[in-house]
């Protein structure tokens, strides 16, 4: 589990494809796949460089960057999922 960050996933809110695209999306490999559904790898959660490409891509809501220093949030702001290919 991260010090500084921890990353909170909706994995109700991500589909599968999605789900594969985020785990390679990101640059510090915080996403794992368990089966079909997006989860967080608690050790790498302060490898975050809040570069914020995940909460573009993900729907409103479904991942949240949460800043323990500062007690302060990060939400993603993508597309919502019904819209997306």
């Amino acid at each position: 589990m991260g010090v500084f960050i921890r990353v909170a996933v909706d994995a109700d809110r991500v589909s599968p494809a999605l789900a594969r695209a985020l785990v390679t999306l990101c640059p510090v490999d915080i996403f794992a796949l368990d089966g079909e559904r997006l989860g967080v790898r608690p050790d790498e959660e302060d490898e975050c460089t809040l570069c914020e490409l995940c909460l573009k891509a993900a729907p409103p809501g479904a991942i949240a960057i949460h800043k323990l220093y500062l007690d302060e949030s990060l939400v993603s702001h993508g597309t919502p999922e019904e819209t997306q290919p």
